[in-house]
């Protein structure tokens, strides 16, 4: 027998052993395939890509966990509960894809690679377009409850240059741990954008970080229930940078020594992004001349922008 003949012999003999599809796994595999190939006469290759993409893999998912109708239909329950709730102040699907990861890995994947730039994190549903503007020094809490904190650092470009008029968007809880979107009477506190100065350097006035649990009075909260997770997130505030040339930024600052650093139920802490939270004493002169009558407190939070990518690049 020659070598040829050999190898057609072993091939053949190897498919002789394998055992015939299941009538069941080719039922399935085709509908996959079917529900691919509807997709690959869409205009745009990056539509395709990802859409042939997700077919495979919730079909996947579906066939791994053996998924029934009625888990089905509680899913689409679900979901429906999800649209429900959402408005103008409350994003639950965002909320969703906080609690599953999926906007942190998807923050993860495009963290700009020069490794000195700061970490980005979650947008988060609290968000506001349109906050007021302040100057350096003003205060941002416009009624926002909690102990007076001093924020300040600089902008700078992963070339270490300072990054003079870059915007930062700024939003925090209030010692209640509420943002002002979730009180009644449609007031902005807690909130603001800013303009760093010709050395890149900003500050103003807030209140102290503080811990307090994500919404979980809908879907959410349920699907956290069912899993024995908890709602909390630790005590930050959130910074949004942007400066021409450079990618925006959206990112925490978050207090060192929060019980909750280890525990934060949408993933977004970052070891770099926390910073320490140093109180001062009744009477200690202030950065700007403010008086505040008993503890104050003040924490530096330096940021370093990626630069824009080049025309093509993924972002």
């Amino acid at each position: 027998m020659t070598t040829e003949e050999q190898q057609q012999h072993e091939q053949h003999g190897d498919q002789a052993q394998q055992p015939p599809r299941a009538p069941q796994a080719d039922r399935e595999d085709r509908l996959t395939e079917q529900v691919v190939e509807s997709f690959r006469g869409a205009s745009s290759e990056r539509y395709r890509q990802v859409m042939q993409s997700l077919v495979r893999h919730a079909h996947a998912f579906v066939r791994e966990v053996r998924l029934t109708e009625d888990e089905w239909q509680q899913a689409v329950s679900f979901l429906t509960r999800c649209g429900h709730i959402t408005d103008d102040k409350r994003q639950e699907l965002i909320l969703l894809s906080d609690v599953l990861g999926l906007s942190m890995l998807t923050i993860a994947v495009n963290q700009p690679p020069e490794p000195e730039v700061t970490e980005a994190t979650v947008v988060g549903p609290f968000f506001v377009e349109g906050a007021p503007q302040v100057s350096f020094g003003e205060d941002i809490a416009r009624g926002a409850t909690g102990e007076p904190c001093w924020f300040e650092g600089t902008v700078r470009g992963s070339d270490g240059a300072p990054v003079p008029n870059a915007r930062l968007d700024v939003w925090e809880a209030d010692s209640e741990g509420r943002y002002d979107v979730q009180h009644p009477g449609g007031r902005s506190a807690g909130r603001a954008h800013l303009f760093t100065d010709d050395e890149g350097r900003y500050g103003f006035w807030g209140v102290t970080p503080t811990s307090y649990p994500i919404p979980h009075d809908g879907p959410v909260g349920d699907l956290l229930a069912a899993a024995g997770r908890g709602p909390m997130r630790p005590a930050h505030l959130h910074v949004m940078v942007s400066a021409p040339g450079h990618r925006r930024l959206v990112t925490h600052l978050f207090v060192a020594g929060d019980p909750y650093l280890g525990d934060d139920a949408v993933f977004g802490v970052q070891d770099s992004l926390v910073v320490g939270l140093h109180r001062q004493q009744p009477g200690t002169p202030t950065p700007t001349g403010r008086t505040v009558e008993g503890h104050w407190a003040r924490a530096r939070f330096d940021v370093v922008l990626g630069a824009t990518p080049p025309p093509g690049a993924p972002l």
